[in-house]
């Protein structure tokens, strides 16, 4: 298939790409290479991408809807990964991610229906649960319990497409991620963080008093389930992509210590305003219908992280 990649450079959009690529798809990537963390990171992704057999690159924004329109031009499927992504950077940037993550998918929606493009696979995220209780999360459950502006922005997503696949038939599958980690992550998420720090013999930053607990999920395990969406091409579905397994947050970290051959020093501290006690995925639904089937732990995926780090920054 000829696929568009929205938010290629970004971290699973490199990944998914690849993926795509190696099984013989045409990828057009489609980024903006925005500041919202370092963009050596996303050009040093990007550069490799290029380098690829099949892929075609768009520098530009989704907020500008001709450069959507061209993108899609001719393809069968897309995969909407663009997004300013996690929980904090929103109260300082309320206006980027309503008109990013909102009006930016508006385009990409209506620009699917105008075009008639078979299918859309989007990043939703495990956010939307909000302040839920219950564990593990299920695609039923309640999700009008909205915590943080990001986590609003993702329902809405879904909302949205949902909307758009009763007024025009358009098929589309939201999946919520789970606390994605592993090679080419992000630099403000917590594995980057900690490992950073670590190596660098800075003090590690531990949020809720180190008592949290998350399902993280390596991120070939992810882009196994992008993959399947986009495949399967579902009507109107949301799944959850998790490991299926809640870790606590000082196991990962002694993972990160282990992984660096080195203790670290710690600063323990509040939950922070928009975050969540625990996460946890039912991914039953996702086993059923997409053949999900998640292969790595912290165990073998903290190190393939480390080691990805250390090569990369010479560290």
């Amino acid at each position: 298939m000829k696929i568009l990649l929205t938010g290629a450079a970004g971290f699973i959009g490199f990944h998914t790409a690849n993926v795509l690529l190696d099984r013989g798809d045409e990828v057009v990537g489609l980024d903006n290479l925005n500041a919202y963390y370092d963009p050596t990171l996303k050009e040093k992704r990007l550069e490799m991408l290029m380098k690829r057999k099949g892929f075609s690159f768009i520098r530009g924004d989704i907020l500008d809807r001709a450069t959507v329109a061209k993108a899609m031009t001719g393809v069968d499927r897309v995969c909407h990964l663009a997004a300013l992504a996690g929980v904090r950077y929103a109260f300082d940037h309320p206006d980027e991610y309503v008109d990013i993550n909102i009006k930016g998918f508006f385009h990409v929606l209506d620009e699917v229906r105008k075009q008639k493009i078979a299918g859309l696979v989007y990043a939703s995220s495990s956010s939307v649960y909000g302040g839920n209780d219950k564990l593990p999360a299920s695609e039923d459950d309640r999700t009008d319990n909205q915590v943080s502006l990001y986590g609003m922005n993702k329902k809405d997503n879904e909302l949205m497409a949902h909307t758009y696949h009763s007024l025009y038939g358009t098929h589309v599958t939201g999946l919520r991620f789970f606390t994605v980690y592993g090679p080419w992550g992000r630099p403000d998420m917590a594995l980057f963080l900690f490992t950073d720090a670590l190596l660098h013999d800075r003090t590690l930053q531990i949020f809720g008093e180190g008592k949290m607990q998350r399902d993280f999920t390596y991120v070939d395990d992810i882009v196994s389930g992008i993959v399947a969406s986009i495949d399967k091409n579902f009507e109107d579905e949301v799944f959850n992509l998790g490991c299926g397994r809640k870790e606590e947050l000082m196991d990962y970290i002694k993972m990160v210590e282990t992984s660096c051959g080195k203790e670290a020093k710690k600063n323990y501290l509040p939950m922070q305003p928009g975050d969540v006690r625990a996460s946890l995925a039912d991914i039953s639904k996702a086993k059923k219908m997409l053949g999900f089937e998640p292969k790595t732990t912290i165990r073998d995926g903290v190190p393939q992280f480390v080691k990805w780090y250390r090569e990369y920054y010479n560290a």
